[in-house]
């Protein structure tokens, strides 16, 4: 592939950090991610470097120039710079030695092509020269300009390398890839994902659910999840079953949550529903705890469903014995329509209500003494509370203790 330069000068190439290491190692290149965003005209989060030199070299180079490295997987080639508060990792070029579908043992090259060869996808086999000059050896530019996502080289052994790369085929289609009518994915990918969708079994349920959340809250998604079942990719990610319908439903009528990978939860729970125990799934994936509670909330009914009413005292209610959030997710995991979507707009800007009074206030009031009644005392308030609107307060806070006051003189509590 020839090279064209000048071609690409993105405004982040003058950035004062990023010149700082340009300048001790002039030899590095952006590479991957970073060209690839700035070629599509996207944000570009983080900048990578390559260059031509075992890691140990760059970490002296980097230390004799007064620049704080990190070490940061030296036997991959891999070390961390700082630069004014910024941080680059920067990779020696690399060749594969041997690849198990997980892991690949390398060693070091000064080879940009070769280095090139063995990364994923041609849009992010390409490099860039600080002074602009894009190096692209396998037609990773025309791939991108025509929403192809095409392996480097032949597509099964690629995959072979690492089979995680059949979820970052999905991932990456559905940013990259174009979705006129008629348009497939790309074919000899297709036909190598199907061939090894069995073995993805053999990877950690942590890198399965890292890309697995990232698809999930993706673009296309519908188009997406069909292609994983052409593929066979989804029958084995969930052998217990899977429907795609009420996910594909929910975000068509709007499910928030697209291109935020924290919110992949409510959507798991949609495209699983009840084929498999909430808990089971969750260990299987190996979820936080956190993940797994919100999975458990969104599928066991421990949260009510919506009625509809939308009057502010009704809402404060619901808040008042869940969160938001958990409002919200059920409310798309069970209506998967307007309905939802109307829920989140009431609830999103709306804070808790919080009930105003805690037992040391009954005490100082002289109300109770500690003990079962205190608590019983306490529920009733807080039933009270509820059909008052949930207001906050002190002036709240009074009126209930007025109100329980009352009750205890009449005899009534």
């Amino acid at each position: 592939m020839t090279e064209e330069k000048p071609f690409l000068y993105p405004s982040w190439l003058d950035d004062p950090a990023l010149q700082d290491v340009l300048a001790v190692l002039p030899q590095a290149r952006p590479v991957g991610g970073c060209v690839r965003d700035a070629l599509a005209g996207r944000p570009v989060a983080d900048i990578d470097l390559a260059v031509p030199m075992p890691p140990e070299q760059t970490l002296q180079r980097l230390e004799q120039a007064g620049l704080h490295s990190i070490p940061t997987g030296l036997s991959h080639g891999t070390v961390t710079a700082v630069s004014r508060g910024q941080h680059f990792e920067i990779t020696s070029l690399r060749r594969d030695l041997a690849t198990d579908g997980r892991h690949a043992e390398v060693s070091f090259t000064d080879d940009w092509q070769e280095d090139a060869a063995r990364r994923d996808f041609t849009i992010n086999a390409m490099s860039l020269s600080p002074d602009g000059t894009l190096h692209d050896y396998f037609g990773g530019l025309d791939d991108l300009r025509a929403g192809r996502v095409r392996f480097v080289g032949q597509a099964g052994r690629r995959v072979a390398e690492d089979r995680l790369r059949a979820l970052r085929f999905f991932r990456f289609q559905a940013r990259y890839g174009r979705w006129e009518q008629g348009t497939e994915p790309d074919a000899a990918a297709m036909q190598a994902i199907t061939a090894m969708a069995g073995e993805l079994t053999q990877l950690s349920a942590e890198r399965v659910w890292s890309e697995l959340r990232r698809i999930l809250t993706g673009p296309h998604l519908a188009a997406i999840l069909a292609a994983m079942e052409q593929t066979g990719v989804l029958p084995v990610l969930f052998p217990a079953g899977y429907d795609p319908a009420p996910l594909v439903e929910a975000v068509a009528n709007g499910m928030p949550g697209e291109g935020l990978a924290e919110e992949a939860i409510p959507r798991l729970a949609l495209l699983v529903g009840a084929k498999e125990p909430p808990r089971a799934l969750a260990e299987r994936l190996r979820l936080s705890g956190q993940e797994a509670g919100r999975l458990t909330t969104c599928l066991d009914g421990s949260v009510p469903v919506w009625d509809g009413a939308a009057d502010m005292v009704s809402l404060r209610r619901l808040l008042a014995d869940d969160p938001a959030q958990a409002l919200i997710d059920r409310a798309w995991v069970m209506l998967r329509d307007e309905r939802a979507a109307h829920l989140t707009r009431l609830l999103t800007p709306l804070s808790r209500p919080n009930f105003p009074l805690a037992g040391r206030d009954l005490l100082a009031a002289g109300l109770a003494v500690p003990g079962p009644a205190l608590g019983h005392l306490l529920d009733t308030l807080r039933t009270e509370w509820l059909r008052r609107g949930c207001r906050e307060g002190e002036e709240e806070k009074a009126a209930l203790l007025a109100w329980v006051k009352d009750g205890v003189k009449a005899g009534g509590i």
